[in-house]
C-alpha cells in the first residue's frame, strides 16, 4: 500500500519538480507570506515552471514570514515546500509533509497561517482562486485524493492493514476516485475550452498512454490562444507521439549531446538493435532497473545491441554519478532540461521509466519493455 501511495505522489510531481535557473531582474509577481513564528534554520522552497522554462529558489524565515520574487511570462506551476527546523529541501518534499502545488500568475501574493504551509490562506491571486475552483469542480486535486487513501488505509485496523483482501480493496477505492476525477478533468475541458484550466484538465486526464479517438476533439475544440501555451504546445506533442510512435512505425531521429557534450544521434545507430531508455537519476525505478540493462548489455553487445539512455536530468553531476554508480557503459545523452528535454517531449514521454526497442532498421518493434518482458524479446531477436 505504501508504494502504491508513493506511486501516485510522484505522478502529482512529475512536471513540478524541474529546478534549473532563477528568474531575471525584472519583477512582475511577488509571493510573500508568514507561518507562524518560524525563524532559522526553518527554510522555503519554491520550484515553479513557466512557459517552458523551469526555476528554482528558496528563502530562509525569519519571525514566520518569507518573500519571493520574480518574473514569469504565463500562467506558472508551483511546488512549495517549507523545512521546518531545517532538514534541505529533499527533507521537505518527500520527507517534511508541509508541500503545496498550485498555479500563480503575474500578481502580489499572500500566504498566511498559524503553523504550516499546507493549512495557509491564499489571498491576492485570481489564478489561484480559478484553481481552486477548478479542483473542487473535478473532486479535489491529486494531493487530496492521496491524503484521502491515506487515511483510508490507516482507519483500518493493525490486522487488516497486513491483510492483502483490506490493502486491494483500499487500492481498488483510490483507482475508481482517480477514474472519477479523470472523467471530470474531461468534462470539465469540454465545458471550458477558454479557461487555462480546461487545458490543465485535459492535459492532466491524456495521462502517459493518450486515448486518441477521446482527447484529441476536445483538444482541437481549446481555445487557438491555449494551444500556444507550453502547456499546450507540449500536449499536442504528446498527442502526435500516440499516433506515431507505435510499434511497426519508424523511430523519430535525434540528436542529442553526450556527457563529453558532443552530438550523438540515433541515426548513427542504424544497423543495430537500439534501446531507447527515458530515465533519469532520482527515479527509484529506473534506477532498480540498471542492474538488469547492464546483464542484458553485456550478454548482447557484441551480436548488434545498443542502449541509448536519454536522462530527463537537469543537474549534469547528478547524472554522471548516477551512471558511474550504477556501472552504466553504454551511450548516454541529455539536454539537462528536465522534463522539457527535447527528445522526451518528442517521444511523448509524461513518466519514467519509458522506453522503446528498435530494429536494426529503425523500426519499432516493442515499447514498454523491461524486466522479464525485455530480456525474453532480446533472447528471442540474438539467438535466433
Amino acid at each position: 500500500m505504501k508504494k502504491l501511495i508513493k506511486k501516485f505522489a510522484r505522478l502529482v510531481c512529475l512536471v513540478l519538480a524541474l529546478p534549473a535557473v532563477s528568474s531575471g531582474q525584472n519583477v512582475n509577481f511577488t509571493l510573500s507570506g508568514s507561518i507562524g513564528d518560524l525563524s532559522k534554520p526553518s527554510m522555503v522552497y519554491l520550484d515553479y515552471m513557466d512557459n517552458g522554462k523551469s526555476h528554482e529558489d528558496s528563502t530562509e524565515l525569519v519571525n514566520g514570514k518569507f518573500k519571493f520574487t520574480g518574473r514569469i511570462q504565463d500562467i506558472a506551476t508551483a511546488r512549495m515546500s517549507v523545512a521546518h527546523g531545517g532538514g534541505g529541501k529533499q527533507f521537505a518534499i518527500y520527507r517534511g509533509g508541509d508541500v503545496i502545488y498550485f498555479y500563480f500568475g503575474p500578481e502580489n501574493i499572500m500566504m498566511t497561517s498559524k503553523d504550516s504551509l499546507i493549512n495557509a490562506a491564499v489571498n491576492g491571486s485570481k489564478v489561484y482562486e480559478e484553481f481552486t475552483a477548478y479542483n473542487k469542480s473535478i473532486g479535489g486535486s491529486m494531493m487530496a485524493l492521496t491524503k484521502a487513501v491515506n487515511q483510508d488505509f490507516a482507519s483500518g485496523t493493525p490486522e487488516q492493514q497486513k491483510d492483502e483482501s483490506y490493502i486491494k480493496a483500499v487500492d481498488a477505492r483510490f483507482r475508481r476516485a482517480i477514474a472519477a476525477r479523470s472523467d471530470k478533468q474531461l468534462q470539465f475541458a469540454k465545458e471550458h475550452p477558454n479557461s487555462y484550466f480546461g487545458l490543465v484538465a485535459l492535459s492532466e486526464a491524456a495521462g502517459t498512454k493518450v486515448d486518441l479517438p477521446k482527447i484529441e476533439p476536445i483538444y482541437k475544440a481549446l481555445n487557438p490562444n491555449l494551444k500556444q501555451t507550453d502547456v499546450g504546445v507540449e500536449l499536442a506533442q504528446r498527442i502526435k507521439a500516440a499516433g506515431t510512435i507505435v510499434i511497426g512505425n519508424q523511430a523519430p531521429l535525434f540528436t542529442q549531446a553526450d556527457l563529453n557534450g558532443r552530438p550523438l544521434s540515433l541515426a548513427s545507430l542504424k544497423g543495430k538493435v537500439v534501446l531507447i531508455d527515458f530515465w533519469a537519476s532520482w527515479c527509484s525505478p529506473c534506477r532498480a532497473e540498471n542492474p538488469n540493462l547492464s546483464k542484458q548489455y553485456q550478454l548482447y553487445k557484441d551480436k548488434g545491441f545498443e542502449i541509448l539512455s536519454v536522462s530527463l536530468d537537469s543537474d549534469k553531476k547528478s547524472w554522471q554519478t548516477a551512471i558511474d554508480h550504477d556501472g552504466m557503459p553504454w551511450k548516454h545523452v541529455s539536454d539537462l532540461k528536465g522534463w522539457n528535454n527535447n527528445v522526451g517531449r518528442l517521444y511523448g514521454i509524461r513518466a519514467v521509466p519509458a522506453c522503446f526497442l528498435v530494429d536494426a532498421n529503425g523500426k519499432i518493434i516493442a515499447t514498454d519493455v523491461r524486466g522479464e518482458s525485455l530480456n525474453a524479446k532480446l533472447k528471442e531477436l540474438f539467438t535466433k
